[in-house]
């Protein structure tokens, strides 16, 4: 999990400092946040565990560089192992998310933007077992699966660049066998900083 955290971070972050440093970057805007979330999801049934329910802490970021428009990246991971109970036992896993959107980020007053995003990514479910591995020494399995996904949120500027960010996004997966559905939405809140004018 380190490693895919460490590559997903690098590649959000990276791509922001580099927009952010960049002679071209007068005109834009850089987010950078740090968040705690849950997910909602429907009710465990004969197909599986449900997805609902844990604090899955993330990072984000976003470019605007045109108009109200950019592009932006997060990943939210489960704080905690939860546990998939199948016919060979007890399972811990651990589910993280993925994904790279469009934003849209039109101004709402002095103090405020909204927030729409939409894109792709994947969602990654770790399962852990003694004898489990990825070829790097690790003690898990990774389950990934597409997915799409769909957002909003509002940032509120209580003073400079500093922003609040109560958010919701919608995931749609593909071909989620592990889970009771293929959609879950995650609710929560994010702290950060805009470079530029917002």
């Amino acid at each position: 999990m380190k490693r895919t955290l460490g590559i997903a971070m690098f590649f959000v972050f990276a791509g922001a400092s580099l927009a952010a440093f960049s002679n071209c970057a007068q005109a834009q805007k850089v987010d950078l946040a740090f968040g705690v979330s849950t997910i909602e999801a429907p009710a465990a049934n004969s197909t599986g565990p449900s997805l609902t329910g844990g604090a899955y802490p993330g990072f984000s970021g976003d470019v605007l560089f045109w108009h109200n428009f950019g592009l932006g990246g997060e990943i939210y991971w489960r704080a905690s192992q939860s546990v998939y109970n199948s016919i060979y036992g007890s399972i811990p896993y651990r589910p993280l998310f993925l994904d790279f959107d469009g934003i849209y980020a039109p101004k709402l007053g002095s103090h405020a933007n909204l927030e729409l995003s939409a894109g792709i990514g994947a969602i990654d479910t770790r399962q852990y077992c003694n004898l489990c591995g990825n070829g790097y020494n690790t003690n898990y399995t990774s389950d990934k699966h597409f997915m799409g996904d769909f957002g909003a949120g509002i940032k509120l500027y209580p003073k400079g660049g500093f922003f609040i960010r109560p958010e919701a996004k919608f995931y749609l997966v593909a071909n989620n066998q592990l889970f009771s559905s293929s959609y879950s939405t995650r609710f929560g809140a994010s702290i950060g900083y805009t470079f530029g004018k917002h």
